[in-house]
């Protein structure tokens, strides 16, 4: 299934992945993994924004460039609880540049971690290791500066 949407602003961008947020649910077999794909200030990280926003995550949560990985605790946030998900792992790969350098982060356990929603950028750097069923998410800018698009695909 794929889907594409326009958006007009951060705003529109969050809410979005808000609503994505609110429709996962964890799998049985292991991480509800998303993928997200685009060029520098496509809209990554502002998505990734809104998503924890959803889950419950109050802090400001900013790309894990340097460090590239960041666990959220997801255990006392209500809504969380609700859906499933014990963490949030977001992941930045844009420093990576063979998938292998990632597995030395312990990426196999938590792809196979069901407690787990993993949101990844820069992901078309290690899509070989990701699983089958991984959402994906390419954003594009739009014609206008604060317009971005985005192609959802999942499989169904």
């Amino acid at each position: 299934m794929t889907s594409r949407i326009a958006t007009k602003s951060a705003a529109e961008t969050q809410k979005i992945a808000r609503i994505l947020a609110g429709e996962l649910k964890p799998h049985a077999h292991g991480a509800v993994v998303v993928a997200l794909e685009g060029d520098l200030g496509a809209g990554k990280t502002t998505f990734t924004q809104g998503f924890a926003r959803a889950l419950g995550i109050k802090e400001n949560v900013l790309s894990p460039t340097f460090v590239l990985m960041k666990i959220y605790d997801l255990k006392q946030e209500a809504r969380s609880k609700k859906q499933g998900f014990k963490y949030l792992v977001h992941i930045d790969c844009y420093r990576i540049h063979n998938p292998k350098d990632i597995l030395h982060l312990g990426m196999k356990d938590i792809l196979k971690d069901r407690d787990a929603i993993v949101l990844i950028e820069w992901a078309d750097r290690i899509k070989k290791i990701l699983p089958r069923d991984t959402i994906r998410i390419r954003f594009a800018h739009g014609a206008k500066q604060h317009e971005r698009r985005m192609r959802i695909e999942a499989v169904a």
